[in-house]
């Protein structure tokens, strides 16, 4: 059986296509196609409530794109979700719509209450019995869950995101709701508390840290590569650095939320698993199938 996912997410939309694969201990995922464009809707919905005509040309664009993958590839079935600035666009229903009549796709809009609820499902594959604090930074929103022997305990979405603080798009009253939930729900709640970072900006950070074999990485970690990043200029970290130009301008503010829950939580290191939304919309399709899951493997990313 082969399925699809496609993420629509304030950043860059991504789209992953895998086959399932039966062995005698259990599931297991081949990758076989994976592909991400910077869509940047953000930039327009932060800013404007709406998403231009170019993007919406580009949305078209990449959803054609799609549809041609999944059909050479023979797609079983697929799930197409789309998060925080497709929630806040006001043309956001009316182009789901236009992808519906001239392409034949299904998309849908989450909330971020559902958005949580995907990507947990694929970071529950990461998970042993211990305390985990899961921290997913987005373009546009930030969820926050919390879990015990592998059980979810609290969750909780809020609008603040690294595209979002681009567009100066959060007010001061959010970042406080957040850090009174966290320090109300989380903090010394449970004893030894891990982090698990999600989003391709926490991927990139792990990456750049020196002398790291294994994906964790502690608060220090993270304030180190800041100092890298501070200062420099967009054209110093797209060309020296390698970053995406569209992963060079928000890096520091996504690094600033991660830093900021992690010390109201009390957080000192945090596992960065390379999964997310699309690896939990590939859940979401194995449930609707009824395929019994035993773990997922080899659907990590890099950006």
């Amino acid at each position: 059986m082969k399925l699809a996912a496609v993420d629509v997410g304030s950043n860059a939309a991504r789209l992953q296509i895998c086959r399932v694969i039966t062995k005698r201990s259990g599931i297991d995922f081949k990758l076989l196609e994976s592909i991400r464009f910077p869509l940047r809707l953000g930039e327009d919905v932060f800013k404007d409530k709406y998403i231009s005509p170019q993007k919406e040309q580009n949305i078209m664009k990449f959803f054609g794109a799609c549809k041609l993958l999944m059909e050479l590839h023979e797609v079983d079935d697929y799930l197409m979700c789309a998060t925080s600035a497709m929630r806040d666009a006001k043309n956001g229903v009316e182009i789901v719509q236009k992808i519906k009549q001239e392409l034949d796709l299904n998309l849908i809009i989450i909330t971020g209450n559902q958005e949580s609820e995907y990507v947990n499902k694929a970071i529950l594959r990461n998970m042993d019995d211990k305390n985990y604090l899961n921290i997913d930074v987005g373009g546009g929103s930030t969820e926050i869950s919390l879990f015990c022997e592998r059980e979810l305990i609290i969750s909780k979405s809020f609008e603040i995101g690294s595209v979002r603080l681009l567009q100066n798009a959060v007010d001061k009253s959010v970042w406080k709701d957040m850090q009174e939930w966290v320090e109300n729900h989380i903090e010394g709640v449970l004893p030894k508390l891990t982090g698990i970072g999600i989003g391709g900006n926490i991927n990139k950070i792990a990456a750049m840290v020196k002398g790291k074999e294994k994906k964790i990485i502690t608060v220090k970690d993270i304030e180190d590569v800041q100092k890298q990043l501070e200062g420099t200029s967009l054209e110093y970290r797209i060309n020296e650095l390698a970053l995406n130009p569209d992963r060079a301008d928000v890096i520091l503010p996504a690094s600033n939320v991660y830093l900021a829950i992690m010390k109201w939580a009390k957080v000192k290191e945090m596992i960065t698993p390379g999964v997310g939304l699309k690896e939990g919309i590939i859940e979401m399709l194995i449930e609707k199938h009824q395929v019994e899951v035993s773990g997922l493997r080899g659907l990590a990313y890099s950006e």
